[in-house]
């Protein structure tokens, strides 16, 4: 198993996390972005820079996942595809996109899109706190222990 990330928009308390998961448990992490990211020297963990553009990065995590893989993404329709190709997809405030709720997601994702291109005001997420830092760091707690003990 591997952890892909779709690191531009990931919190850095969020890659935190994930480096010193990745360290500790011998797991592969690999952070996918259009900018340079910073990782610790660690046999584990690697930074893949890709061209700047819509969806490539994304275009790049799904060539490169496999089944059983986890993404860390906030990205729902990323996430989708991930599901569909038989992996796991986690988002960074600590919520597992599932077969079962990512539908759902995706409709009020793009009801919300029209929303905005009706020149309607939408209010974004809530910003990132020590709550959702917390609720990530258990679920991928959760998500590893379970994976390791089989």
């Amino acid at each position: 198993m591997r952890i892909w990330v779709d690191a531009d928009a990931c919190p850095a308390v969020i890659k935190e996390i994930l480096f010193r998961a990745a360290d500790r448990l011998g797991l592969e992490l690999t952070l996918v972005a259009n900018r340079l990211q910073r990782v610790p020297p660690s046999p584990h963990i690697r930074a893949l820079q890709v061209p700047g553009g819509f969806d490539v990065a994304d275009s790049e995590i799904l060539r490169r996942v496999a089944a059983g893989d986890l993404v860390v993404t906030a990205d729902i329709p990323l996430a989708a595809e991930v599901i569909d190709k038989g992996g796991h997809a986690l988002d960074p405030r600590g919520e597992f996109y599932s077969a079962e709720n990512i539908g759902e997601r995706l409709t009020m994702r793009n009801f919300l899109a029209e929303l905005r291109g009706a020149g309607t005001q939408v209010s974004g997420p809530a910003s990132y706190g020590q709550a959702d830092r917390q609720a990530f760091a258990n679920q991928l707690d959760r998500f590893l222990s379970a994976r390791i003990r089989k």
